[in-house]
C-alpha cells in the first residue's frame, strides 16, 4: 500500500490526499481540478495561512515580507526560482505581513524577510535575511 499525504490546493485551499509517489506526476485537485504542484510561490492570507500550515503534510516554507521592504523585493525572484526547484518537495508561500499581520504576530516575526519552514503545523526552522535561490534550496533541503 502506498503512503499518502495531505496537500492543500494552492487554488481553492481544499485539502487533498495524494499518494506520495504521485507528487512528481502533476496531480490535480479533487475539488477544483487545477494542478496541485505549480512550482510557484503561493500568496497566503489569514485564513489560507492557517489551512496550509495546519493541514499540509508536505513542508511549507513561508516568506514573511512586506511591499515596502527593499531586501524582500530583491529576494522575490530568488524565492520564485527556489519554488520551481523545490516543487514536489515543499510548497513555498509568501505572507505580506503588512496586509496580514495576524499570522506573523504569535510567531514573533520581528524582521523581514524571514523564512519559516512548517510541517504539519509545527515550525521546523527559520532564517532571517535575503538569500539567493541556491541558498534557499540548500537550507530547505537540509531541514526537510
Amino acid at each position: 500500500m502506498s503512503e499518502s499525504l495531505h496537500y492543500v490546493c494552492p487554488h481553492c485551499h481544499t485539502t487533498n490526499r495524494i499518494a506520495k509517489e504521485q507528487l512528481g506526476n502533476q496531480p490535480d485537485c479533487g475539488s477544483c481540478h487545477q494542478p496541485l504542484i505549480t512550482g510557484e510561490p503561493l500568496a497566503l492570507d489569514d485564513s489560507s495561512f492557517t489551512k496550509h500550515i495546519g493541514r499540509s503534510q508536505l513542508p511549507v516554507v513561508v516568506d514573511f515580507w512586506a511591499p515596502w521592504c527593499g531586501p524582500c523585493r530583491m529576494m522575490a525572484p530568488a524565492f520564485a526560482q527556489a519554488a520551481q526547484q523545490l516543487a514536489g518537495q515543499a510548497q513555498l508561500a509568501k505572507l505580506d505581513t503588512e496586509a496580514y499581520p495576524l499570522p506573523a504576530a504569535p510567531l514573533g516575526i520581528r524582521s523581514i524577510p524571514t523564512m519559516v519552514i512548517f510541517k504539519e503545523g509545527k515550525e521546523l526552522a527559520r532564517v532571517s535575511g535575503a538569500m539567493p535561490a541556491g541558498e534557499i534550496v540548500r537550507w530547505v533541503q537540509s531541514v526537510i
